[in-house]
């Protein structure tokens, strides 16, 4: 089994940055490929972004692209968000999640573990 745990959310002001963690234990972090996605009140969980279990590969959504990036640590077992230039649109529970695979997926439905999510709040 795998645990996700996220952290470093919190309350920013529009224009600015936060980094996210995902903390993973319980099995062999580098075989797996990760996400993040975010819901907000009321809405469905949308992707944000993706990595390969190498790092090799990343996608994005396009709400995101140029401003967030994704990377992980296999050393350290834990997956980043850095978003910058928040915007309030980006407010939402972000979560990471963990598929058990070579390849990545931009769906729900593509990962079998997942955090319990870590709120931001971006201000205008």
């Amino acid at each position: 089994q795998v645990q996700l745990v996220e952290s470093g959310g919190g309350l920013v002001q529009a224009g600015g940055s936060l980094r996210l963690s995902c903390a993973a234990s319980g099995r062999t972090f580098r075989n797996y490929a990760m996400g993040w996605f975010r819901q907000a009140p009321g809405k469905e969980r949308e992707f944000v972004a993706a990595i390969s279990w190498s790092g090799g590969n990343t996608h994005y959504a396009d709400s995101v692209k140029g401003r967030f990036t994704i990377s992980r640590d296999n050393a350290k077992n834990t997956v980043y968000l850095q978003m910058n230039s928040l915007k309030p649109e980006d407010t939402a529970v972000y979560y990471c999640a963990a598929d058990p695979d070579l390849h990545i997926a931009t769906t729900v439905e593509g990962y079998d573990y997942w955090g319990q999510g870590t709120q931001v709040t971006v201000s205008s």
